[in-house]
């Protein structure tokens, strides 16, 4: 996960749907859920009304983390619902005293099953009856998925579904009353599950928000085993081609000295990743240098990690690692000689079922086996939103350009994949994606990242141009829909508008502003240079 800043609380304005619905529930309105409330294969296991007058630490639900911050007066309900006789799936819905007549549901991350009570607490401080759940099982680990099928079904699509279908009917049980509008908000896996719940229960979410989507999956984690294989994974003690992480301080310093000026500007951001032409034969060691420069090994490793992943047939499985995400814990989490556990507990545990597989023989034939099996459904690679947008929903997605874990250029490779699925060649009407330079993965990085997309540390300012939940509201009850998203960096607070696809960013002299791809990145006088 990103680095996070301390939390700075900030009071949102988010209009009531039509009439602001009775907030004078006692506390015992919240207990009797607890034993009067009947929904089917689901138990309430608490149900509790916090007074909560300033943030504070509540006990949390599941192995993940043993404390949540809640900072909104509400109903905590705790329950858990029996998907199958051999599965289930653990949640809370936080319903906050003052209710403005909207539903939102939150997704997870990795292959876990850990509630997200970030952004419970964000929903529900917004005024949202806001449910998250642990997606089908408890912690981190894929071996969970051995033998249980129906927990990985859980996890690859269903345990949403059931925050929807279970949540809402908790919600008009409490209030009195039934949601008003559905939403969404994910990243990562969570932002798959929101591509998911759009292609397979278009009727759940009226507005999905689905960051940097883990979108085609097994592909995605096919070429993050790939990546380990580059540099000699997994045994790197023997490989010449392992570049050790000193070395990547200066790859990285050499992606920036050669693509860091092509928007005209000259600060540590690469606007552009698909833009920049990284030669890593710029740093190939002459004569007897031994350190601060890569080897021939080295080298063509390079220039696999920096090239897309091609099957068999030379048919594209995945883009490339995007220049200039090279440096931060994440980016060494992918290159640092060993598998990442995602891709280790998936293809061991949900592929080739094998517990001792090493990795040591894994290549692309591999990752067209998982393709064949995809369990679950899992891959999450289909253009046909038909469904999802003549039901009227609006789905905003967007991603870092310095994402270390998943690369941009996987978010845009879907937008035309549904461009090209649907036979529009401008997808504005219901789905928008928006690229963040600088930005790592959800939140952080040296960018302009904050715009009220994860939890209330991501939130600089209150108005859907800075904060895209705002936003995603003002779009589907208001009809009106963000042009441009403009983000706030950790630092100084600089901030930046950024595009959608397929505008880009362009420096003006003054200012990024929003161009058609054909204008080129410098533009400074008003005609194209």
């Amino acid at each position: 996960m990103p680095l996070m800043r301390p939390l700075t609380f900030l009071v949102l304005l988010v209009a009531p749907l039509a009439h602001c619905l009775p907030q004078d529930l006692p506390p015992s309105a919240c207990k009797a859920l607890k034993t009067r409330l009947q929904l089917e294969n689901t138990t309430i296991l608490s149900a509790k009304h916090l007074d909560i007058s300033q943030p504070q630490n509540i006990t949390a639900l599941g192995t993940c983390q043993t404390k949540a911050l809640a900072s909104t007066p509400m109903c905590r309900v705790q329950f858990v619902v029996n998907t199958t006789t051999t599965s289930a799936v653990h949640a809370e819905a936080w319903l906050p005293d003052t209710w403005y007549g909207r539903f939102l549901a939150v997704g997870n991350g990795g292959l876990g099953g850990c509630i997200d009570y970030l952004n419970l607490d964000y929903g529900a401080s917004l005024h949202f009856a806001t449910v998250g759940s642990n997606n089908g099982h408890d912690g981190t680990n894929g071996s969970v998925f051995v033998g249980h099928p129906e927990v990985l079904n859980d996890f690859t699509f269903r345990a949403i579904h059931v925050e929807a279908v279970i949540g809402k009917q908790i919600v008009e049980a409490y209030y009195g009353s039934p949601h008003q509008r559905s939403y969404y908000l994910g990243c990562s896996t969570g932002g798959r599950q929101g591509t998911q719940a759009a292609l397979k229960y278009p009727d759940d979410f009226d507005g999905i928000i689905a960051g940097a989507p883990a979108t085609d999956l097994n592909h995605l984690l096919g070429w993050m085993g790939m990546l380990a294989r580059y540099i000699g994974a997994p045994h790197i003690s023997s490989s010449p081609s392992f570049i050790p992480p000193e070395l990547w301080d200066i790859i990285a310093a050499e992606v920036l000295r050669q693509c860091d000026g092509l928007d005209g500007v000259v600060d540590g951001i690469i606007t552009e990743p698909d833009a920049c032409d990284f030669q890593p034969e710029a740093l190939v060691c002459v004569g007897d240098a031994t350190e601060g420069c890569v080897s021939v090994p080295q080298l063509e490793a390079l220039r696999k990690i920096y090239q897309p992943l091609l099957g068999p047939e030379g048919e594209l499985l995945y883009p490339r690692y995007d220049p200039g995400t090279e440096e931060g814990g994440f980016a060494q989490a992918l290159l640092n000689g060993s598998v990442i556990s995602y891709t280790y507990d998936w293809f061991r545990y949900t592929i080739i079922n094998d517990s001792s597989y090493d990795f040591s023989n894994f290549t692309t034939k591999d990752i067209l086996l998982a393709d064949r099996i995809n369990p679950g459904d899992i891959s999450t690679f289909n253009g046909d939103l038909s469904e999802f947008k003549a039901s009227g929903g609006k789905f905003l997605t967007y991603h870092g350009r310095r994402d270390e874990i998943i690369p941009s250029g996987n978010s845009k490779r879907v937008y035309d994949l549904i461009s090209k699925t649907l036979g529009m060649p401008s997808l504005d009407s219901f789905y928008r994606l928006f690229l963040v330079p600088g930005m790592i993965h959800c939140l952080g990085g040296p960018g302009a990242s904050r715009f009220g997309q994860y939890g209330l540390v991501s939130t600089a300012a209150n108005t859907s141009s800075h904060n895209v939940l705002l936003a995603i509201v003002d779009w589907v009850e208001g009809g009106v829909p963000p042009d441009t998203v403009t983000g706030t960096d950790f630092g100084n607070g600089t901030q930046r508008v950024h595009c959608r696809y397929p505008e880009r960013s362009v420096w003006d002299g003054d200012a990024y502003v929003c161009k058609p791809l054909d204008v080129p990145f410098l533009d400074t006088s008003g005609q194209n240079s």
